[in-house]
């Protein structure tokens, strides 16, 4: 195994009587593209928010190159080199593509908000700025508002975003989610060549083509605990994972919401 980015032990988080989160233990490798499946209240989205930061766990510790960050906030995990995206999508829909990546940069590099301030002064952050939106094929639509996008390049622009922020880790929940099934592949695309570049990407996905096509490593969660790991044709095959998912089938039907 290869060096380890993030790290759980026992991490786990109850709400009133139900442990969403059950005294989970993963190992995130450097450099590998990781998908977490589980079916519908699994406690996929959970572990993000344990992981990121949005939720404290009530057990367990999170460690993050080597360091335990389980008591530290979002904002901190950031500067350390942890990204985020969400299910539903986070942009600023006043502004432009372009304005909501550069100030995604600017909280970066500790540059707030200066509304005297020309934004031209700024020449490096553009410069960055004008080459992320490349990565994320919205180079021609730089100067449209947010919500004047289509929510699929809305959803490249929210993955530019946390590009902006120069994540070591991506942690995506649902990258496509809304998304029409013919720009699926154009993600597929993008997030292919952001791990190409370095970036470790740890993915929440239930378009079985995606996790097919880009998965290096499968981690199975059920009820809230771990229940295997693998690559996605190992997996595929696990009796337990089989069982777990509606009693039976091929890796497509794992293409369950969670």
């Amino acid at each position: 195994m290869g060096e380890i980015l993030i790290e759980t032990k026992d991490i786990g988080i109850s709400f009133g009587g139900h442990k969403a989160v059950n005294k989970v233990n993963v190992k995130l490798e450097k450099g590998k593209l990781t998908t977490i499946l589980g079916p519908n209240g699994a406690g996929k989205t959970t572990l993000f928010n344990l992981i990121s930061g949005l939720l404290e766990p009530t057990e367990g510790q999170v460690f993050f190159k080597g360091t335990d960050v389980t008591h530290l906030s979002p904002l901190k995990r950031i500067k350390m080199g942890m990204g985020r995206s969400f299910q539903l999508t986070n942009v600023f829909g006043a502004l432009t593509a372009f304005e909501n990546v550069r100030l995604a940069m600017q909280s970066k590099e500790n540059i707030g908000f200066k509304i005297f301030t020309d934004h031209r002064k700024y020449k490096d952050l553009n410069k960055k700025t004008d080459e992320i939106l490349e990565k994320v094929l919205l180079k021609d639509k730089k100067d449209f508002l947010a919500s004047e996008l289509s929510h699929g390049e809305q959803r490249k622009l929210e993955l530019g975003m946390v590009m902006a922020l120069d994540p070591e880790i991506l942690l995506l929940d649902e990258p496509t989610a809304g998304m029409a099934i013919e720009e699926v592949p154009v993600m597929i695309d993008i997030m292919r060549n952001i791990q190409n570049s370095g970036t470790t990407i740890i993915l929440i996905e239930h378009k079985m083509d995606m996790v097919k096509a880009l998965s290096d490593k499968l981690i199975i969660i059920v009820n809230g605990m771990f229940l295997t790991e693998g690559d996605p044709e190992t997996v595929s095959k696990d009796p337990e994972v089989l069982k777990a998912y509606l009693g039976g089938g091929v890796l497509d039907e794992l293409a369950v919401k969670g």
